[in-house]
Formats: structure tokens, C-alpha cells, sequence
């Protein structure tokens, strides 16, 4: 009987060492496979971190459009050595650009960049992938002016084209997608090595009276005005009439000379008598409206198509 109980209880102590062994096999197998799930988790959480904090300003800040219909391409090799202050249109208001200084040099272009901020410590001519992948040497970093501005030298391929502009943030330490457009229209035309449109004498105008069709571009996009408009031809110099969709536009600004509205008895619409400096080309203009809760002076272009004369 006392054999029998003998064995029994050794049974027993085999079979919980056995099951203890088993046990403590587990857990080590459940430690390491939680430890490896957690640096997974980890480098995938980073990740999704930098991907979320990239995305934000994508759902936060709206991007635009920097080139408008009607924009001509203007390179290095059109315009005189010099330098002209151009205005620059970037598609985030996260990105922004204060005042521009494009410097030409034998065909070649770079703007200096005025920052409205100094969140940024690089820009690449590229996009974010390209500037991760780039060295060190090929980043633009800023450059701290007297007032203690930063600005960004930035080599500008033509004006009136959408450019990749990469940024590093300083504060998110990644970059971030810009498109930017370098502005021809705010160049005096003395800047073009050969007159960048036509004239009434290039197209054998006569005085008289014609029509052309007139695309306007710039602001908004609401705002329009009447296609074909009216031109007027004298002494070999072109007025053209142009009407307004709205009527409150109380004045134009053309080649720095300030133009009021003049009466048209077939419209209330804002309607002004400006010259035409040339055809086929977009004519900067500025327009003043007070449909905001203040006046505001609007850049536009008028581009004239010397192909509907008529």
C-alpha cells in the first residue's frame, strides 16, 4: 500500500515540473514575441507619425494653383543682365514670400527669397524624396539678412512656370512639397532683350476702330471682363474698353498710370478706357475694388489676341 501512495506522489511531482516547464516556455515565447511587436509598433507608429504630420498641412492648409491661364513661359536667354523685383506665388500659405529680387546673368537666373518666417532651415530645387536623398551640398541653406530676415537663393529654371520647391521644417524636421511660380509680369518691359509682344505697327494697324478678343487673368478667378473688347486706334496708339463684370471697381492702374472709370450708358458694370501696350502677350494691370470690407488693389493680366482683330 505504502509502494502504491510512493508512486503516486512521484507521478505527481513529474507532472507539475513537467507543466511548470511548459509554462515557463511560454512566457519567455510571449515576452519576445511582445518585445518584437513592440519595436514593430514603434518603427511603425514613427512612421505614421511623420506621414500624419506631412499630411496635416495637406488637410489643413488649402494648396493653389501658381500658374494661371494665359502665362507665358519666359527664360534666362530673353532678358538683359540685371536686377528686377518680381513678385513669386507659392501654393502654401505655409510658405511664405514677402519680397523677391531676381538677379539675370548671361541666360542664367536666381531669385533671392525674402521670408515672411524662419521655420525653415533648407530648400532644394526638387521635391522631398529628392531633397532626402540629396547631400549636403546640394540643400540651399538660409541666409540671415541685416534686419534678421531669412532668405533663400534659389536658381529659377523660367518665370510663368510652376517649380518644385522643397522645405525643411525646423520645428518638424522633415520636408515639405511647394510648387512656386517666379512672376514675369511685374518686369519692366525694358528688361526683354526683344519686345516680348506686338504693337499696332507690327500688325499694320490703321487708325480706326476694332474688336479683339481679351482674356483676363489673375485675382481670384471670379472676376471677368467683356470678350471682345472695343479698340480704338490713333496715331498708331491702341485704347482699349475695357468692362468689368462688377460694379465696384473704382479705379485701374496700367503701366503706373491711374485710370477712373468712365460712363457707359449700357452698363452699370465698372467700365475704364486703358491703352493697349502691345498684343499676345499678358499685360499686367493692377484694379482697385471695394466689394471687400476695404478697398483692395487686385494684380491681373489682359492679354490681347491679335489673331481675332477685326
Amino acid at each position: 500500500m505504502k509502494k502504491k501512495w510512493r508512486g503516486l506522489i512521484l507521478g505527481l511531482a513529474v507532472t507539475t515540473m513537467l507543466v511548470g516547464c511548459g509554462s515557463s516556455g511560454s512566457t519567455e515565447t510571449k515576452d519576445s514575441s511582445e518585445q518584437t511587436s513592440s519595436t514593430s509598433g514603434e518603427a511603425a507608429g514613427s512612421e505614421i507619425k511623420n506621414n500624419t504630420e506631412k499630411n496635416t498641412e495637406k488637410t489643413t492648409v488649402e494648396a493653389v494653383q501658381v500658374v494661371t491661364e494665359g502665362m507665358i513661359t519666359v527664360t534666362g536667354d530673353q532678358l538683359k543682365d540685371g536686377v528686377y523685383d518680381i513678385t513669386v506665388k507659392s501654393s502654401s500659405s505655409m510658405f511664405d514670400i514677402t519680397a523677391c529680387q531676381l538677379t539675370v546673368s548671361q541666360g542664367t537666373m536666381t531669385a533671392k527669397m525674402i521670408m515672411g518666417g524662419k521655420g525653415y532651415l533648407y530648400v532644394y530645387p526638387g521635391n522631398g524624396d529628392e531633397a532626402e536623398k540629396a547631400s549636403e551640398a546640394d540643400r540651399i541653406p538660409f541666409t540671415e539678412e541685416a534686419d534678421g530676415s531669412h532668405s533663400f537663393t534659389f536658381p529659377v529654371e523660367a518665370l510663368n512656370k510652376a517649380v518644385p520647391c522643397a522645405a525643411f521644417s525646423k520645428k518638424k524636421e522633415l520636408w515639405y512639397d511647394r510648387d512656386l511660380c517666379f512672376e514675369a509680369a511685374g518686369l519692366p518691359f525694358t528688361a526683354y532683350r526683344e519686345k516680348p509682344y506686338k504693337d499696332a505697327s507690327d500688325l499694320g494697324l490703321t487708325d480706326g476702330t476694332y474688336s479683339a478678343s481679351v482674356t483676363l487673368a489673375g485675382g481670384s478667378g471670379r472676376a471677368t471682363v467683356n470678350s471682345p473688347a472695343k479698340l480704338t486706334v490713333e496715331g498708331g496708339k491702341v485704347t482699349a474698353e475695357i468692362v468689368w463684370s462688377s460694379s465696384k471697381y473704382d479705379y485701374m492702374v496700367v503701366d503706373g498710370t491711374k485710370f477712373l472709370p468712365v460712363e457707359n450708358p449700357s452698363t452699370e458694370n465698372s467700365t475704364f478706357e486703358i491703352p493697349v501696350i502691345g498684343f499676345d502677350y499678358p499685360l499686367p494691370v493692377k484694379a482697385d475694388t471695394t466689394a471687400m470690407s476695404e478697398a483692395h488693389e487686385i494684380e491681373y493680366t489682359l492679354t490681347f489676341d491679335s489673331a481675332t482683330l477685326k
